[in-house]
């Protein structure tokens, strides 16, 4: 039975649900910062799941990259699955910007969250994502 880690769950709010993929808007304005959760019970690792289930993960990393870039015109996006903190798989996905905080090092220990005052980013996402899988 998949349960959605408790820190992922605690430091996001919930945009939508993709083919595989639950997907989740990190809390933390400095970027705008997707993060996928294949909903498929203690699966830590891309390779651990079946090529089908790799498949439906890729789909929807490139459907949340297309709206990253679509709802924001970033300079670059980060694309990672790293599990050295929450050891459920996720990719993270990440709009980064010249004059972002970090800019051009990466997102993680270098800069404190800085949580939403408003749903303003959610409501534009989870708008995108409809509008891009009505079209699909």
């Amino acid at each position: 039975m998949f349960n959605l880690n408790e820190k992922i769950n605690n430091d996001t709010f919930e945009v939508c649900e993709l083919s595989l993929c639950k997907v989740l808007l990190m809390n933390d304005a400095n970027y705008p910062w997707l993060i996928l959760v294949p909903k498929v019970a203690d699966v830590t690792e891309l390779h651990h799941m079946s090529m089908d289930q790799q498949e439906a993960v890729l789909k929807d990393i490139n459907l949340a990259s297309r709206v990253m870039e679509q709802t924001f015109k970033p300079t670059s996006l980060n694309v990672a699955a790293l599990g050295n903190v929450v050891r459920q798989l996720h990719i993270h996905v990440i709009a980064r910007f010249e004059d972002d905080a970090t800019w051009p090092g990466p997102v993680w220990g270098q800069k404190e969250a800085l949580p939403y005052t408003n749903s303003d980013r959610l409501q534009l996402l989870k708008d995108t994502f409809q509008q891009l899988q009505s079209r699909a």
